[in-house]
Order: structure tokens, then sequence, then C-alpha cells
């Protein structure tokens, strides 16, 4: 089990793992970006970490982690033919749109599972990071980057 702030610490991380690899796909005018790419890392951390801290899993490891990983490939490989139904493509204009909206579906996802397993610091920490990503990045996106490249 990882500690509180080590929990919070990896969060975070992977956020900035996401930032960085999406600020380089948005200044090259790529359709995906920042906070998509953000929450896609945000949602990968918090089932990876939901997962490794449930209580049981180091005693019984060989079952329940099966189990659990079942769980996560099942909901997180489900819930992203949620989110490929909300990304819209226009080869004629070259856009594509709703890539944000099915990051932000698959890191709910992400998180439902973090409350079900009760990895509570990673639901909190979790949340703030995935609304940071989606309130703040808009902002910052809309002063700093041309409008074609949002």
């Amino acid at each position: 089990m990882t500690s509180d702030l080590d929990a919070v610490l990896r969060l975070v991380v992977a956020t900035i793992v996401g930032l960085a690899i999406g600020f380089n796909r948005q200044i090259t005018d790529k359709p995906i970006g920042m906070r998509t790419l953000a929450l896609v890392a945000l949602g990968a951390a918090v089932a990876a970490l939901a997962a490794i801290n449930f209580d049981g899993v180091a005693s019984a490891p060989q079952p329940l982690a099966r189990v659990i990983q079942g769980i996560l490939e099942g909901v997180l490989a489900g819930i992203g033919f949620i989110g490929a139904g909300v990304v819209l493509h226009q080869p004629r204009a070259h856009t594509v749109y709703g890539l944000t909206t099915a990051a932000a579906v698959w890191v709910t996802a992400a998180l439902g599972i973090a409350c079900a397993l009760a990895a509570w610091t990673v639901v909190v920490a979790g949340l703030v990071l995935a609304l940071a990503i989606l309130f703040g990045l808009d902002w910052l996106e809309r002063r700093l980057l041309p409008r074609r490249s949002r």
C-alpha cells in the first residue's frame, strides 16, 4: 500500500506527464491536446492506484488480484465505447471534436472504480486534478494558444 502523500504525488506526476505530451500535440496543431492527455494519464493512474491500494490484495494476491484486474479491464475498455460516441471528426475542416469530453468520461469511470475500492485519497486527489485540468487549462489555452490549435 502506498502512503497518502505518495499516492497524491503519483497522480500529480501522471497529470504532468500527460500535460507535457499534450502540450507538444497542441502546439503542433494535432487534434488531441493538454487537457485530453492530462485526463487520460490521470485516469490511468487513478485506476491503477485504486487497484493496488485495495485492502486484501496483499493478503490474497492471486484470486483477488485477478478479480480486480477483470473489473478494471472491463470497465475501462467498455467506457471507451461511450467516449468514442462523443468524438466527432470533420475531415474537410481537419478537426476533431469531443476528445476532452471522452477523456473526462474515462477519468470519471476511473474515479468511480476508485470509489468502489474505497481509495479515498486517490479519489479526492484525482477529482481535484481533473477539475483543475478542465477549468484551469481551458483558461490557459484560451489566453496562450491561438484559436486554430484549440
